[in-house]
């Protein structure tokens, strides 16, 4: 049978598809819950239109699962979504949350499906350098000290890294964007056919939260 793996369109988990599909696994659904609040506790909602773009050139189908974002209430959106879909496990990139994790958890367990989560408690400078080893993953959103708008589209790389940790050294940020200091889109990865492509970005910026939103995607 088949995974679903969940996605935002971000590094982790879009890693943790790739580890799943290195592992094996028939990995036939993208699904994507997209929030109508942007301060959802458990799913992002930068740039999401990317991800029906990524499942085309991955040859996989997309799933949308609309929420209203309300804590806990979004996790019965979840499952009801996953429910319909024939899988027998389901694909997560939790790395340190545990708050996402065990729900995720929970309703894998009400549904009788295994839980594939390949970064969990990874080491935090090894992930970062798996994922610029690996995949074009770009910062989309900062939401932290330190971290201003002249991060936003960076590629993460060796160059980044060394500026992700500087900021860790002097505001004590985890490098991974495990405190929600940043979100990411990832623009290629060893799965996809070709590489995605936009047309359109727009900076949005308020003092606490920078914000690339790109459009066109294909």
């Amino acid at each position: 049978m088949s995974w679903a793996a969940l996605t935002s369109g971000g590094k982790d988990s879009i890693l943790s598809c790739q580890r799943a599909l290195d592992n094996g696994k028939d990995v036939r659904y993208l699904v994507t819950a997209r929030p109508k609040n942007p301060d959802s506790y458990m799913f992002h909602s930068a740039n999401l239109d990317a991800v029906p773009v990524i499942a085309r050139v991955s040859g996989m189908e997309y799933v949308e699962i609309a929420t209203h974002g309300r804590k806990e209430e979004e996790l019965a959106d979840l499952e009801t979504g996953l429910a319909a879909l024939d899988i027998e496990g389901v694909i997560a990139g939790a790395v340190a949350s545990v708050y996402q994790a065990e729900r995720v958890r929970t309703i894998c367990n009400r549904l009788g499906l295994a839980l594939f989560t390949p970064l969990w408690h990874m080491n935090t400078g090894e992930l970062v350098r798996e994922v610029a080893d690996r995949l074009d993953a770009r910062i989309v959103v900062t939401a932290a000290e330190g971290l201003d708008e002249s991060f936003l589209g960076a590629r993460f790389d060796a160059a980044l890294i060394a500026r992700l940790k500087k900021v860790e050294a002097s505001y004590r940020i985890n490098i991974a964007g495990e405190g929600g200091e940043y979100e990411s889109l990832t623009l290629n990865a060893p799965f996809y056919s070709r590489p995605i492509t936009y047309t359109t970005s727009e900076l949005r910026s308020t003092p606490d939260r920078h914000e690339l939103v790109l459009g066109g995607f294909a």
